[in-house]
């Protein structure tokens, strides 16, 4: 019995790899992809209205800027399935005016039991009846997320009647689905299925078993997994990760920086920088959950949606030291002349404080969101139906509602301040 559950695994995992890789080689679906000003609703069950990815997903849209003038909005609901969320889009979500949109659903479409006919096809029907109303809105970029595994470990030890492998068998199951309605449709499939299922068995070998990536209750994930969870959409979404380049010459003393960022002096080794466009910061210890650090190790988070390059030319010197912050590092002439992350190489950093201060912001929008959504805008067909003398009040409530989360949104962007900064390089003798 052992050996076949580890056969069905290992067959399991293979298929996950060509999956993935068959989804991120393929064309993208796209209508010119993200576009300045635009606004991004992040719709999902459960795991959304947790707030850690889809707060993750705004932090980089607003501080990363892949381009200009972006906001976002969150509309997770507990307990929901693509059935219910295809009720509750034109009065709940569609009037916030989103031109982007990504959902993430299947978990509890799955029901918590083996594969099932009947569920996959109201899965599938479900998910073409959100992107056609998505489309007929004109929701310009449509993204439509996989479910995500639960936990191979913690899911098992609340002693459910069905065993994680089961269960990820449907879930992977509903990634097929969710990929095939995204290119019948033509619009993007954001696979998070897949790097979550390899980045858990990674992060496990390394960390132990507690270590979970879905969740301590297998399901809903912890700050980790989240972040594996926003490294798919932003990918969907199109973000370069370019987040800008400083380049000095070690000859000339001259320093360039690309748009974001301006040199506001260079002199002996020291560039004084301001920058309007922040680096993506994690901070906390690898080994614990709640920390997002754990999974870099095992995502390609930084070098593909994260890159902020320095690079010096002609220097004399065969190493040298780069202290950014209140740290130091060592690096060759080489390694320098290629470029280093200075994001992947300084964790903690001159913009950790000001990306912390704007992430509570965001939080802060988020949490009016969901019972703005859930305990107002919800029931207000309701109130129509019961005083339907009283409409143009209820729809001024409606008007009110949308536009304090606007304002809300407004101001996580504007907290995004310019950061000055310098970057000092020492030839080592």
């Amino acid at each position: 019995m052992k050996r076949c559950v580890k056969l069905l695994l290992h067959q399991t995992f293979l298929w996950i790899c060509a999956l993935w890789s068959v989804v991120q080689l393929s064309p993208a679906a796209r209508a010119g992809g993200l576009q300045p000003g635009d606004s991004v609703a992040i719709c999902g069950d459960s795991i959304t209205e947790q707030k850690l990815y889809s707060v993750f997903i705004e932090d980089y849209l607003l501080m990363c800027q892949p381009v200009t003038n972006l906001t976002a909005h969150q509309f997770g609901w507990s307990g929901e399935r693509a059935d219910g969320f295809a009720s509750r889009i034109n009065g709940e979500v569609l009037p916030f005016h989103p031109a982007v949109a990504t959902t993430c659903y299947g978990m509890n479409d799955g029901a918590y039991a083996p594969i099932d006919a009947g569920r996959q096809t109201a899965y599938r029907k479900s998910t073409e009846a959100i992107v056609k109303q998505f489309r007929d809105a004109g929701v310009h970029l449509i993204v439509i997320g996989s479910p995500s595994p639960v936990d191979s470990d913690s899911f098992d030890r609340f002693g459910r009647s069905i065993k994680a492998a089961t269960y990820n068998q449907t879930l992977a199951d509903l990634t097929r689905i969710a990929g095939e309605v995204a290119r019948e449709q033509g619009v993007v499939f954001a696979n998070v299925y897949a790097p979550m299922t390899q980045v858990m068995q990674a992060a496990k070998a390394k960390y132990g078993v507690d270590y979970h990536v879905a969740g301590a209750d297998g399901i809903h994930p912890a700050p980790n997994g989240h972040l594996v969870m926003a490294y798919a959409f932003l990918k969907a979404l199109g973000c370069s990760g370019d987040i800008g380049t400083f380049t000095w010459d070690a000859q000339s003393g001259i320093a360039t920086a690309t748009e974001g960022h301006k040199i506001t002096s260079t002199a002996k080794g020291i560039i004084e920088i301001e920058s309007t466009r922040y680096p993506f910061c994690c901070s906390g210890k690898p080994a614990d959950p709640n920390s997002p650090t754990g999974v870099l190790e095992f995502l390609p988070f930084n070098e593909e949606l994260n890159r902020l390059q320095l690079v010096v030319r002609n220097s004399s010197a065969t190493q040298l030291t780069v202290t950014w912050g209140n740290h130091a590092k060592l690096f060759t002439a080489a390694q320098l002349e290629r470029g280093i992350n200075l994001a992947a190489e300084f964790q903690d950093n001159p913009f950790s404080e000001s990306f912390a201060r704007v992430d509570n912001v965001v939080r802060t929008q988020q949490t009016f969101e969901t019972p703005a959504v859930q305990n107002l805008l919800h029931h207000l067909p309701s109130w129509n139906t019961l005083l339907p003398e009283e409409k143009n009040q209820v729809e001024q409530l409606k008007a009110s509602l949308v536009r304090k989360a606007k304002a809300l949104s407004q101001s996580s962007r504007n907290a995004v301040t310019p950061v000055k900064h310098s970057i000092k390089i020492e030839p080592v003798s």
